[in-house]
């Protein structure tokens, strides 16, 4: 089970319940957990999250295949919205059009038709706020009655508009709007005056990566809580003067990660008397907060101890190696406080997750801790070694940062291990140490694999040196990184380096594409899932938009595998779904199929009714990990 979540008042809960390929809803009473929860399942559609819209509603989303035969014939997915009452017996699919698609076009339009949430609105009983279809000709922005379906339109956005926030009490008060100039492409923030015009209080150039974005309504009136990373390596929160159009105080700052928002244990998620309960940031594990209040972190500690958890000592490091700072953190494991419900005794939802450490789900009821559900009770947690956060140097001064997961030597005996350099998807995004549901590290390092997640140059979320160091760089300063991370394993006596490989997916992909065409001797095989192989193509397929060009375009130079696809100097595996429509199956079809005349052995699957992930069915899972398995075992030049 996963997904857990309380109602604002407190008395239900629910979870999503893996059942074979379905997925169903699981609704408890708090006040009498032992008995049977309610079971909300879909038949053709796949749940894939449901939350609290009210007390009694629950939102749902839903996934399905779906093939759009237009001009073109195309495999993709549809995802729906709708909403139903605890026992999933009435379903409302919110601001559906009372039209009767007729056209083809029409029918394609309304299929892929999707309005999203903005404020739950939670001290009214009837109403919340929702966006229409991002995809339509308009993006209005509605109130909308979830009891009757009337919807009353609030604004209208422009052409250019895009983020809209929306207060608790349902008022649009700020949005973002795009834009172009003589200094190029931009991204506005504009706020809400008191007469009801936009006033514009920020512009930012793409070209330049500034990020100015609104978090929420501040504490104090006329005020607004801002991330921006301005001048900076790394962003910082802060509280706006609306009305003075001033930057008043800096709130929060992270000297390693960048502070990206605001948590609130309010019901309503909206600051206190007090202000907000702590910050978050893009730490270690994604989403991590630092709390104002220290009874929080006693609280964690607490439930920490009881799970069984160790503290330890965490080495931080700047990039360039300016700055260090040594931290006490959990030993490999993040412990979550997800949502309080208060009361006279406050009821805690956490979360337990770690690179070694399959997610689980604890409750903190009437002063007791119980826990609620394991995501994958079956997987053995010793087979999964110990990970840990590490930097290695690269070769031109840079620390690069990474996330080492190591076999169990009592199950696998000490090393050298044979070793998988694993490079994330992106390339503008960064790994974490959550447990991989993909299930790639965990299949890995079980089967006795030291594995390295390096976040290369051109990773996000580490820094702007970090960032600007990958531009133009694919395939020559960013492999080298990861090269050099190979190199660091050997010189560690954790990598043999007669075994070692590299497994990537979509820019991963594109990573082991070119770790096949590089000449260096580091790699007995490579595994490319979902990987681009020729740059110019997917660029110019998906970023001939004003805003992508200026930001990325100009960043994506370099080797282009593709090129000297039939020159590869290892064996590769490349696998692809089906129904791929962020990195079209062209890019594997063509490295293939010149590759082939290279002479070195060369293995191709495509998966059917496979996505850029997650997999539709636990077949599609399995027969994606089952020849990952298979290969490394045995095709990677004899087996790695």
């Amino acid at each position: 089970m996963t997904g857990f979540q309380l109602s604002p008042d407190g008395k239900h809960m629910i979870a999503i319940e893996s059942a074979g390929d379905s997925r169903n809803i699981l609704v408890w009473k708090l006040a009498d957990l032992a008995a049977k929860p309610t079971v909300i399942g879909a038949n053709n559609m796949q749940i894939r999250s449901a939350s609290f819209i009210k007390n009694d509603l629950l939102q749902v989303v839903f996934t399905q295949p779906y093939d759009l035969r237009g001009d073109d014939f195309i495999k993709t997915f549809i995802t729906k919205l709708l909403f139903t009452d605890l026992e999933g017996k009435k379903w409302i699919e919110p601001m559906a059009s009372a039209e009767i698609a007729r056209s083809g076009g029409a029918k394609i339009q309304e299929a892929l038709s999707n309005p999203s949430v903005l404020s739950r609105m939670p001290a009214d009983p009837d109403n919340i706020v929702l966006e229409s279809d991002s995809r339509g000709d308009t993006r209005d922005v509605f109130r909308y009655n979830v009891r009757t379906g009337a919807a009353t339109r609030l604004m209208r956005l422009g052409e250019f508009d895009s983020n809209v926030w929306v207060n608790a009490a349902g008022v649009p008060w700020a949005k973002a709007r795009a834009g172009t100039d003589g200094r190029g492409a931009f991204i506005a923030i504009d706020f809400r005056a008191a007469n009801g015009d936009w006033e514009e209080h920020f512009r930012s150039y793409v070209k330049d990566r500034d990020v100015v974005d609104v978090i929420a309504p501040g504490g104090k009136p006329n005020t607004a809580i801002i991330q921006s990373n301005v001048g900076q390596e790394f962003s910082s929160i802060y509280e706006y003067d609306i009305a003075a159009k001033k930057t008043n105080s800096k709130l929060f700052e992270h000297k390693f990660f960048d502070a990206i928002g605001v948590r609130s244990l309010a019901v309503d998620d909206s600051p206190g008397v007090d202000g907000f309960d702590g910050y978050t940031y893009e730490g270690l594990y994604g989403l991590d907060v630092h709390w104002e209040n220290p009874e929080i972190d006693s609280l964690i500690l607490g439930v920490a101890q009881a799970v069984g958890i160790k503290q330890t000592n965490q080495k931080l490091m700047s990039v360039s190696g300016s700055s260090q700072a040594e931290v006490r953190t959990f030993d490999g494991v993040s412990v979550r406080l997800v949502q309080r419900i208060p009361g006279e005794t406050p009821t805690y939802l956490f979360r337990v997750t770690g690179l070694t450490y399959p997610t689980e789900h604890y409750l903190l009821h009437k002063q007791k801790l119980q826990l609620l559900a394991k995501e994958y009770p079956a997987i053995d947690r010793a087979a999964l070694g110990t990970a840990r956060f590490v930097y290695y140097p690269a070769r031109d001064g840079l620390n690069i940062p990474a996330f080492l997961t190591i076999p169990n030597e009592k199950l696998c005996g000490p090393g050298p291990y044979s070793a998988v350099v694993h490079p994330h998807g992106g390339p503008w995004a960064r790994d974490t140490m959550n447990f991989d549901s993909s299930g790639w590290v965990p299949l890995m390092v079980t089967q006795c694999r030291v594995v390295l997640q390096p976040q290369y140059r051109g990773s996000a979320g580490w820094g702007r040196t970090l960032w600007f160091a990958g531009d133009r760089e694919w395939g020559q300063k960013m492999q080298d990184d990861k090269d050099d991370g190979a190199r660091w394993l050997v010189s560690e006596k954790l990598a043999d380096p007669r075994r070692t490989a590299m497994f990537g997916f979509s820019y991963g992909g594109y990573a082991a594409f070119t770790a096949a065409v590089r000449p260096n001797d580091l790699y007995k095989c490579a595994i490319a899932g979902a990987g681009v192989s020729d740059i110019e193509r997917i660029w110019s397929k998906f970023y001939t938009n004003p805003f992508f060009k200026e930001r990325q375009e100009s960043t994506v130079r370099g080797l282009s595998p593709l090129q000297q696809a039939d020159k590869i100097k290892i064996p590769i595996m490349v696998y692809h779904g089906d129904r791929d429509q962020t990195v079209p199956l062209i890019q594997s079809d063509l490295f293939v199929d010149r590759a082939k005349s290279s002479g070195k052995p060369v293995e191709y699957h495509v998966l059917k009714d496979y996505a850029h992930g997650p997999a539709w069915t636990r077949q599609t899972m399995t027969q994606q990990l089952t020849i990952i398995s298979d290969y490394l075992k045995s095709g990677c030049g004899g087996g790695l």
